[in-house]
């Protein structure tokens, strides 16, 4: 018996709308790995490049000004 998917499948490809004001690639979170600091740059380096990737993720509020401020 096969059991269906607990959450849907989509797939979403987006493309570039601005560039960054500032750096924030892998090479600028790497640093950033004591889960419990509550640093924006620590929850990007878990859910972008610790995690699978090709994937949609929550952010917190926190992080989502973070990286406001970068475009």
């Amino acid at each position: 018996m096969r059991v269906s998917r607990q959450t849907p499948r989509v797939d979403l490809h987006l493309g570039p709308v601005t560039a960054s004001r500032l750096a924030c690639g892998r090479q600028q979170v790497k640093d950033f790995r004591d889960w419990q600091d509550g640093r924006p740059q620590t929850e990007l380096n878990f859910k972008l490049y610790r995690q699978a990737t090709d994937k949609l993720v929550g952010l917190s509020d926190a992080t989502a000004d973070f990286l406001e401020q970068h475009f």
